[in-house]
């Protein structure tokens, strides 16, 4: 019936896979939970009790395939007609999370569970992702913004999975769930979105945000760049605001900005209230310079 599906790199997960086995075996189903080290380095010895439990199985791959390779691993592995995948660093914080999904394993279907944050975390090392997070990407946001695909937490057919995949050429990091979201969409499928999320608990301190930022703004570049995925000019506001800049002629102008303003921005960006705004203005100068530079 269910396939529980975790890709993990680096990360303790035994916590959450004990409390998803033990809502599953509430609900009398037929499941399995499987977890995937993504050539991890850390932690094998402590998920490796993930073996103990009963329809678990664990998987370490030696060397790390990425993000959009190991979830079409995972999919190929599984037994069942519906997967659930979900991000190694998250919590359940409802007793009905399974349950609440089950509702929907007896159709074809995609259905996003949405993020959520602690809201006890208040640390200012994470002050920026913490606030990036809250305001653009936990369920209340997703629900205002209907074509927003996250691979943080969903369930869908493996029928429909199957059609997709995950581009396993994509080898940077960051936005292989806009182009699984975009490819969905063109099959004409829709998200079915509901109140069932998980809280992201492995937050990066500020600046290793803002560098996995500048990582997945490059990568989004290079994706555009070699034209398989023209549609990111409409789809990506960063892509067209610099299609906006290449049209004034000022994108030079741009990333000479962002020479003269990178530290000052950055270190505005980690105090304790940073500005979503400024991050945003901070990814377009990044973006000019890449685009400069290229």
């Amino acid at each position: 019936m269910l396939s529980i599906l975790i890709p993990t790199f680096n990360y303790n997960i035994v916590k959450l896979v004990k409390d998803l086995h033990q809502q599953a075996l509430e609900q009398y189903i037929d499941f399995e939970i499987i977890v995937m080290e993504d050539g991890s380095t850390q932690f094998l010895v402590e998920n490796k009790e993930i073996e103990k439990l009963k329809n678990c199985k664990y998987i370490v791959l030696d060397n790390n395939i990425g993000r959009s390779a190991i979830r079409n691993k995972l999919s190929d592995t599984a037994n069942f007609e519906h997967l659930l995948f979900m991000d190694c660093d998250a919590e359940v914080c409802s007793p009905y999370f399974i349950e609440r999904y089950l509702t929907f394993c007896n159709e074809e279907c995609i259905v996003i569970g949405g993020t959520a944050y602690d809201s006890k975390e208040h640390n200012r090392d994470f002050s920026l992702r913490l606030k990036y997070g809250r305001m653009r990407e936990a369920r209340d946001f997703i629900y205002r913004n209907k074509n927003n695909f996250a691979t943080f937490n969903f369930l869908l057919s493996k029928s429909i999975f199957n059609k997709v995949r995950f581009d396993e050429t994509i080898r940077g990091y960051g936005h292989e769930d806009m182009l699984f979201g975009h490819q969905i969409h063109q099959l004409g499928y829709k998200f079915i979105q509901i109140d069932n999320p998980l809280i992201h608990k492995g937050l990066d301190d500020n600046m290793t945000f803002i560098k996995k930022t500048e990582e997945a703004t490059e990568n989004l570049f290079l994706l555009y760049k070699t034209g398989n995925y023209p549609f990111l000019a409409n789809e990506s506001k960063l892509l067209t605001s610099l299609l906006k800049l290449q049209n004034l002629k000022i994108v030079s102008l741009f990333s000479l900005l962002f020479h003269f303003l990178q530290n000052t921005l950055r270190g505005m960006l980690c105090r304790k209230y940073p500005s979503l705004i400024l991050f945003d203005l901070y990814k377009l100068l990044y973006l000019s310079k890449i685009s400069h530079s290229k």
